[in-house]
């Protein structure tokens, strides 16, 4: 995930969610199994006491997930589906309460008094009609966006080479409470994918190993931690960073054939995606056999693998959420956001990610006219808000 360049730039409760398939985004998009029915302990945050006084909230949706969605405008369903990097608790709070989007992300950029002043429970206090997810990347090792905040940790490859799946099992559940504790309820970790590339390499010392199931044990263990602390672990980067050639974040990259990632990147999948509640990210990689020329984060065929199963593991029914698709020249150097994000929600992601706030009103107005033309469809923003109510669960305001 890239940083931006010159720009500035949840709570996820418990619901037994036995929703049903719809389909995908539009004709092409995968097949849906039902949303998933794990759900994470509650996660609402209320204002602090001292916090500025915002604008009234949003009124709430309440009810059972098919209620929730059917009492959503069509613009509040869309801006569920937005994740967007912040600069800090002014950007977090214009972006939450005058366009309700779904999430925000904590970055490097990201000025981390929000996390400690107050400022970030009162914003998810007023947001939308749904809670915020606030999501970060902190993986450890070199990716930390929090590491003056929770400490640093060594990277995934020392961990597993130096402990225990247990020891790591405690080590994420110890980093994962002090996060959900400043409010982050959404971690773009553990990465899963399988290499033995140099520690400095794009993914190198991010993966636990160069064997599929040491990858599953560890990684299976960090996101077992990060779930026990109340956090929404997110697998990366399907179907597989681990052995592409390039970085996608200065350009195309392109991985070995699907057949090859069958017996590689993909296997950790079978077994982690049953272990819910849990996300996948899919990755801006083009995948002979799979994607053409296409990234897989923009590809049709990539969400149908995940969906359907035809990666070697059970239809996945969970959240997914596209990587970065403002800062990494895999799309930006083809796409701008608005076009980008459209392609991603088309393709079938349930959540499209990227880095700052500025292009969010044009991106919304972009996609109510997607779905009044038909290129969206609703049945399809449907299912996807649906398996997001299934992660956050209903507003904190709802009571009950």
């Amino acid at each position: 995930m890239a940083e931006p360049r010159m720009f500035p730039s949840a709570l996820i409760g418990v619901l037994a969610a036995s929703a049903l398939l719809v389909v995908g985004c539009t004709a092409t998009a995968a097949p849906e199994p039902p949303a998933p029915t794990d759900a994470i302990r509650p996660m609402a945050a209320g204002p602090m006491p001292g916090a500025p006084a915002a604008p009234p909230p949003a009124a709430p949706v309440c009810g059972d997930p098919a209620a929730v969605v059917a009492a959503m405008s069509t613009r509040d369903k869309l801006a569920q589906l937005l994740m967007v990097g912040v600069t800090g608790a002014a950007d977090a709070r214009a972006v939450a309460e005058n366009h309700h989007v779904g999430g925000i992300m904590i970055g490097s950029w990201t000025d981390l008094s929000m996390l400690s002043d107050g400022s970030l429970p009162d914003i998810a206090a007023n947001a939308g009609p749904l809670p915020l997810a606030v999501s970060v990347d902190e993986e450890g090792g070199r990716v930390s966006r929090l590491s003056g905040v929770i400490g640093s940790q060594p990277s995934p490859r020392v961990l597993a080479e130096t402990n225990t799946p247990e020891q790591v099992y405690a080590i994420a559940l110890d980093r994962g409470q002090k996060m959900r504790a400043r409010g982050i309820t959404v971690d773009f970790a553990p990465v899963v994918d399988v290499t033995d590339a140099p520690d400095d390499s794009v993914i190198g010392d991010r993966s636990f190993g160069a064997d599929p199931a040491t990858v599953t044990d560890y990684a299976g263990a960090y996101a077992r931690g990060l779930r026990d602390a109340g956090l929404l672990p997110v697998l990366k980067h399907f179907p597989g960073h681990g052995n592409a050639s390039g970085d996608s974040h200065a350009g195309a990259v392109t991985t070995p054939p699907l057949e090859a990632l069958q017996g590689g990147d993909l296997v950790p999948y079978r077994t982690l995606t049953t272990q819910g509640p849990v996300g996948v990210m899919v990755g801006h990689m083009q995948v002979p056999g799979l994607t053409g020329s296409e990234p897989a984060s923009l590809s049709p065929a990539a969400y149908a693998l995940l969906r359907s199963g035809d990666y070697g593991g059970p239809p996945f029914g969970g959240p997914v959420y596209t990587d970065d698709l403002s800062g990494m020249q895999a799309i930006s150097d083809r796409f701008g956001p608005a076009d980008a994000v459209l392609r991603a929600l088309q393709a079938g992601a349930d959540v499209a990610l990227w880095l700052t706030t500025a292009e969010v009103p044009a991106v919304l107005d972009g996609l109510e006219s997607a779905v009044a033309a038909g290129e969206l469809t609703m049945s399809g923003v449907d299912a996807s808000v649906m398996r997001i109510v299934a992660t956050k669960g209903p507003s904190p305001r709802c009571g009950g």
